[in-house]
């Protein structure tokens, strides 16, 4: 089916000029699918961004704590599945995969989601609105984040994931600030168009300091190089902060790992990531690695040949990675592979990859399940693995 096709069987057809917000800045995507999007979220964005706008932004520096090597600006979390060794009670904490400790610090992490879920709604109120107030507050989040000094974060996760007693962090807490980056969507729409000049030179400093660190420092290269939704996670945060900073040659190098590296060595050939099936919550790591996947390809729109429709010369892409994940999340009595260790209950949620994938591989069926799913879950732990929660940023 043609993307034409796609269209009009999904009864958003007849949308062929793009919605123009009140100021006369029009909107950025396919404007069909775009109308589609906003006149699902609507209701579900305008009462979020109305109840968001009236809570102050609150960084990391709210939040000091002594367990910390680092500073009062750097953010800080401790490895999830890492618990004291009934052993040696005071040594180093042992690893029990899939299972989070509930002692740990998450202050930073906390502030990072409610940065995460609040500013991109208020940015999408703002598109649909053109209401100047849900625009001035979301930027008032990234001045405080990334511009005021005595409240922005440093531009690095060194002491991230950190596991007491034997590391003050580690590489693969660079996955903390995968949070950052529908923040960085909702930045790149704001912009000039209502953020004063310096205010969006200065976040735009901060997000290229800090891709330069995801790139450059020995983390960083350890991150991206990982076998798993690790390293799909470092190309996502690397392909959108680029997409910011309008840094084609960093979403090239970025694309061609995807086609190199990630997509041969992760996607199996029934469309599956077996590395995810593997651990001990597959259900959740499969759908979690499947929406970052279509992420990223939406990420890097308009590279040719298309993100979203490539495919290797065996058939392995976004679409058969789709086609494989759809009936489990239409029907989860259906998983044929181990329950999740924790909050299997709690899934499936809206996942942004039925929409993508949907589109793009012209599957009306899976954006009509996307339109099913709950896009505002309340466990935690599912709140941590769901990155994209307005869409509408995204078309």
């Amino acid at each position: 089916m043609n993307r034409r096709g796609f269209l009009k069987t999904a009864g958003v057809a007849g949308c062929a000029t793009a919605f123009d917000v009140a100021w006369g800045q029009r909107t950025p995507g396919h404007s069909a699918t775009y109308k589609m999007v906003a006149g699902s979220d609507r209701k579900r964005i305008l009462a979020a961004a109305d109840l968001y706008i009236l809570r102050e932004p609150m960084t990391i520096t709210a939040f000091p704590t002594t367990r910390s090597a680092g500073g009062l600006h750097d953010f800080y979390s401790q490895a999830d599945y890492f618990w004291p060794d009934p052993k040696n009670p005071t040594g180093p904490y042992i690893n029990r995969d899939g299972q989070s400790n509930p002692d740990n610090f998450n202050d930073h992490r906390k502030a990072m989601i409610a940065l995460s879920v609040e500013m991109p709604a208020l940015t999408a109120a703002w598109l649909l609105t053109g209401k100047t107030k849900y625009g001035k507050r979301a930027c008032d989040h990234l001045r405080a984040w990334f511009v005021t000094p005595a409240t922005r974060m440093n531009p690095n996760l060194q002491y991230a994931q950190a596991v007491q007693n034997l590391s003050t962090g580690r590489s693969i807490g660079i996955i903390d600030t995968l949070h950052l980056v529908e923040v960085a969507r909702a930045a790149s729409l704001l912009s000039s168009n209502i953020q004063s000049s310096a205010d969006d030179a200065a976040v735009k400093d901060w997000f290229r300091s800090y891709l330069d660190w995801l790139k450059t420092s020995e983390r960083g290269k350890q991150e991206r190089d990982t076998l798993n939704n690790h390293a799909m996670c470092w190309a996502l945060q690397a392909a959108e902060f680029a997409h910011l900073l309008k840094d084609g040659s960093t979403r090239q190098e970025v694309y061609e790992r995807y086609k190199t590296i990630l997509l041969p060595n992760q996607l199996g050939m029934d469309g599956s990531f077996p590395r995810e099936l593997t651990r001990t919550k597959p259900y959740s790591y499969s759908i979690f690695n499947f929406d970052v996947m279509t992420g990223l390809c939406q990420s890097l729109t308009g590279l040719e040949p298309d993100p979203l429709r490539f495919k290797l010369s065996d058939g392995r892409g976004m679409c058969k990675a789709a086609e494989f994940l759809y009936p489990y999340l239409k029907d989860k009595g259906s998983w044929k592979w181990a329950h999740d260790v924790e909050h299997f209950d709690s899934l499936p949620v809206r996942s942004p990859g039925l929409l993508f994938s949907g589109v793009a591989c012209g599957k009306p069926d899976y954006v009509a399940l996307w339109k099913t799913l709950n896009p505002d879950p309340t466990d935690r732990e599912i709140i941590r693995n769901y990155p994209i929660r307005q869409p509408l940023l995204w078309v």
